[in-house]
């Protein structure tokens, strides 16, 4: 089971999803709690007023034992390995989901859970492409912990456009990531692309670690993806299809929350079948719910991506989680 990404971080409302399946201690063993501070290029820290520790605080977790823990729970022997699909077709009585090597499975329900790039978007809302989120690159990777804080730095607010840090991600391993608005053309290697960046956070010795850290991080170990975003959709599901996760919602990475959001689906789409008569029912039920839901969390990650500065930035960011918290489905 590989992962794409480094961490994965994972608030409140996503981590009582695992406890509903009764995995959420062996989950919460697996990661660090990060206690979120925002800084500007100096170093001097930034909280936003009136937000309170839990607006602040979550989960980072590495993927791949995730990814690992995950396929235990479902049971290694129901996942088909290299077995891509292509398209689906829908009838009354099921669905058929095609294989790019001529096979064909039949089931109740398909859920698109294909990413950015999904297919299974592609057919079901014709024209929703994934589109590149315009000059916006990150660069991530998890190396093995050094003398750099323990706590991290969580993020740092820096010049042109960038943002960056790093977290303890699992005993022994600290995940680094910077990402770039505007980043204009890519010159030299991952390393020294991902270095020009750090140094807009980095002022009067702020930073030497994160520097340091990223030297040290062997080429092909750095992830480096420009931010793909996708377009707001005609639909979500239809009778026996449902899209769950970044292939329904795909957002810049800078609200740190797709993946909470993408396990909330779950949870949602999950108490709508319970509920409803039919599944028909309950996939428009779960369209309802999710797609209003997703029109105030773009609206908070469009005002964090604009954020002027660090104390912008804290204050937007908080004014997100907090929402985010407080109006999460109780599923």
């Amino acid at each position: 089971m590989r992962a794409v990404a480094a961490g994965i971080g994972l608030w409140a409302n996503a981590l009582r999803e695992f406890d509903r399946i009764g995995i959420g201690a062996e989950n919460r063993g697996l990661g660090e709690e990060v206690d979120t501070w925002f800084f500007d290029p100096s170093g001097s820290p930034v909280r936003a007023a009136g937000y309170g520790e839990a607006d602040h605080r979550f989960l980072l977790v590495p993927r791949p034992a995730l990814n690992s823990l995950l396929a235990d729970v479902v049971g290694r022997h129901r996942i088909l390995l290299d077995a891509r699909a292509t398209g689906y077709t829908e009838r009354e009585s099921d669905v058929v989901v095609h294989l790019e090597d001529g096979g064909e499975l039949h089931a109740d329900l398909l859920i698109g859970a294909d990413g950015v790039y999904s297919r299974i978007r592609a057919q079901l809302a014709p024209g929703s492409e994934a589109r590149a989120h315009a000059g916006h690159y990150a660069w991530r990777a998890v190396v093995p912990a050094g003398d750099e804080r323990p706590q991290g730095t969580v993020l740092t607010i820096g010049r042109d456009g960038t943002h960056g840090g790093y977290a303890r991600v699992a005993e022994g391993q600290t995940m680094w990531m910077v990402n770039q608005f505007q980043a204009g053309p890519l010159v030299g290697t991952k390393r020294e692309r991902a270095l020009v960046r750090a140094r807009n956070l980095a002022e009067a010795g702020w930073h030497d670690d994160l520097l340091r850290v990223i030297a040290d991080t062997p080429e092909e170990d750095i992830l480096e993806n420009a931010i793909m975003l996708v377009p707001p959709l005609s639909r979500w599901t239809s009778p026996r299809v449902a899209l769950i996760g970044d292939a329904a919602h795909g957002l810049s990475p800078h609200i740190a929350a797709g993946g909470t959001l993408g396990i909330e689906d779950a949870g949602v789409l999950r108490a709508a079948l319970d509920a409803g008569p039919d599944t028909a029912t309950a996939l428009a039920d779960y369209e309802r719910a999710r797609a209003a839901r997703f029109e105030q969390v773009q609206r908070h990650a469009d005002a964090v991506e604009h954020a002027d500065g660090a104390d912008d930035f804290a204050r937007c960011y908080a004014a997100f989680s907090h929402w985010m918290l407080i109006t999460a489905p109780a599923t």
